[in-house]
């Protein structure tokens, strides 16, 4: 049986999330609003819904830029900086790219800011590339 991907992922629709530029091999930019559902007892958005929201982006960057390939991508080790609280309601743009890597992983970074532009949280990631038909 031939697993076929799911587009867009179930989570993505889940989280709200929406790509809205994978123009460039590479680099996409995702955009989300979460709302007072994802919030921790705080009241700002609960890191784990970050990392999720980074995690797409830079997975769809990574297929953005196998040139023709098909390939499963598959998070082997994630690292997160949240270095200021993101709110409810309030628009995020996480923008990923392709750092480096070859036919076997993918080094990627993302950078998650707010709707005035201030730095959220930085993310990167390598992802193992597993050959599909």
């Amino acid at each position: 049986m031939t697993r076929r991907p799911r587009v867009p992922a179930n989570c993505d629709l889940t989280l709200g999330l929406r790509c809205i530029d994978k123009s460039e091999p590479g680099v996409t930019v995702w955009t989300m609003t979460p709302g007072d559902e994802l919030s921790n007892p705080a009241g700002v958005i609960q890191g784990g819904f970050l990392s999720a929201f980074a995690d797409t982006a830079m997975a769809s960057a990574t297929i953005t830029n196998l040139q023709g390939r098909k390939a499963f991508t598959a998070n082997a080790e994630l690292k997160i900086s949240f270095l200021r609280p993101a709110h409810p309601g309030q628009r995020l743009t996480c923008t990923a790219r392709v750092i480096g890597g070859g036919q076997r992983v993918a080094f990627v970074e993302a950078e998650i800011n707010d709707a005035e532009g201030l730095l959220v949280a930085k993310a990167s990631s390598t992802y193992v590339l597993t050959p599909r038909e």
